[in-house]
């Protein structure tokens, strides 16, 4: 069976939060799941299928502990093909157009890697939810047979 790779990238510790319970969510139901907070290139080219779920920080910038395998990322320009992935974006829309940048950042990076997107960017808006991680493991329970085939 396929292992899921998350990639965790948090400021403040909330987005961390809610990849150990989609990562406990998806233990519970037998799923391999391997949670990275401080990622390299390899996490990304060896996985088997990939989640990340990251806050957007300042003006809609990836997270520090995830900026330097993002400009790895983009320096390398590793082809991931057909490598399954999917993203969700925690943000704060009174942020305006800079709403979920980390996640849209991500998203055009392993589409430009050629990696292939089992679902829409999911954007998770702290002026609408307390809970986020109860949005993004509903979310993930939803698209888990096309992330882990």
């Amino acid at each position: 069976m396929a292992t899921l790779t998350i990639i965790a990238g948090t400021v403040y510790g909330n987005a961390q939060h809610v990849a150990e319970q989609v990562e406990e969510n998806l233990a519970q139901q037998g799923i391999d799941c391997v949670l990275e907070s401080d990622p390299s290139v390899t996490d990304f080219t060896d996985a088997d299928a990939l989640l990340v779920i990251t806050s957007t920080t300042g003006q809609g910038d990836v997270p520090p502990n995830l900026e330097f395998v993002f400009s790895d990322l983009k320096d390398e320009s590793p082809m991931l093909t057909g490598k399954p992935f999917a993203v969700a974006a925690l943000g704060d829309s009174s942020y305006g157009e800079s709403f979920c940048g980390a996640g849209k950042q991500f998203q055009a990076l392993l589409d430009e890697l050629q990696a292939t997107a089992v679902a829409d960017l999911l954007e998770v808006d702290a002026m609408e939810t307390l809970e986020p991680e109860k949005d993004v493991v509903e979310w993930v329970n939803s698209i888990k047979d096309k992330l882990i085939a």
